[in-house]
């Protein structure tokens, strides 16, 4: 049995117990089934379990990082027989370890991040390797107590330095939410005549362009990447990928658009390459649907990056 697991990141007095509290008293969120909530950091504020919707919750703190580990975690859900299970995180532990103690069937559905505006300068100046690990992880982020006329875009920028995919909201004092209404900027300009990739910016690049292939249909594009061949592609049909790292040491994985050349180009499976190519949104087999599909142009070898894994910055 596949147990569901709701992640929520944050520092200290950031907001996370708060935000659970509200999540577990929506009959919307929570109608009785049989939860556990990990505790893995105490701050000043409790939950107060009779204002949940529908019961059936055990609360498990675990406050010594050496109780983070499967055999405790699965322990602790069986003996409540816990449907799912919601993880208050501490702030000061790398998401890597949790990762690596989550029982197999512990599957992570949504990860969260509560961040009070009124602390960020101070986390963001001292503990930046902490925020980073948190930012890179989260597909929703509150920012809360924000007073009005809040600097919206240092916080949206400060996010989307690390990952261009979360959802970012609001949160007033006053209880209002507004949400995160900038318009992000690519790093590159799709207006160019050849329009020019660089190595930091494959991520963005390939986010991009598989959330909005259209806006991409016809380009000349160039970047730097790993060639993957494969027998079950056509003949002459390859892919121009990286390696990317989305949460942990745990979850590389392999990410490139599909190339199409006229000739067989003897290129090194593994190899890097700087390719050149024209982009055409069409169905393809590899994207199971539609997608850009890259008609190369040029071939040339390439330089292997510093850092040879992309993190979607």
């Amino acid at each position: 049995m596949t147990i569901p697991v709701y992640l929520f990141l944050g520092f200290l007095e950031g907001g996370k117990t708060q935000f659970i509290q509200e999540s577990m008293s929506d009959k919307r969120f929570h109608d009785g089934d049989r939860t556990l909530i990990v505790v893995c950091e105490e701050g000043i504020e409790e939950f107060d379990t009779s204002k949940f919707h529908g019961g059936n919750v055990t609360i498990a703190v675990i406050e010594d990082e050496a109780e983070l580990n499967t055999k405790h975690l699965e322990e602790l859900r069986k003996k409540c027989r816990a449907e799912r299970v919601l993880i208050e995180y501490n702030g000061m532990w790398l998401i890597q370890q949790l990762a690596e103690a989550l029982p197999k069937n512990w599957q992570i559905y949504q990860t969260m991040m509560m961040l009070d505006a009124t602390t960020f300068d101070i986390y963001n100046a001292n503990m930046r390797q902490l925020m980073i690990d948190k930012f890179s992880a989260a597909e929703m982020i509150a920012i809360n107590r924000c007073e009005p006329g809040v600097d919206k875009a240092k916080f949206h920028n400060a996010v989307r330095a690390l990952n261009r995919r979360a959802s970012i909201v609001f949160e007033y004092k006053d209880g209002s939410i507004e949400p995160d209404d900038i318009k992000d900027e690519l790093p590159f300009d799709l207006k160019a005549p050849i329009v020019e990739i660089k190595d930091e910016d494959f991520g963005i690049l390939y986010l991009d362009a598989m959330d909005e292939p259209d806006k991409y249909d016809g380009k000349v594009i160039s970047y730097t990447g790993i060639i993957a061949k494969s027998p079950k592609l056509p003949k002459n049909t390859f892919i121009a990928g990286r390696f990317c790292m989305t949460c942990c040491a745990e979850d590389i994985n392999y990410i490139g658009f599909v190339c199409n050349s006229n000739t067989d180009l003897k290129l090194k499976n593994k190899g890097w390459y700087k390719v050149k190519a024209k982009i055409k949104v069409e169905n393809n087999s590899a994207y199971q649907g539609v997608g850009p599909v890259l008609y190369i142009l040029a071939v040339e070898p390439g330089k292997k990056p510093d850092e040879e894994l992309v993190y979607f910055t």
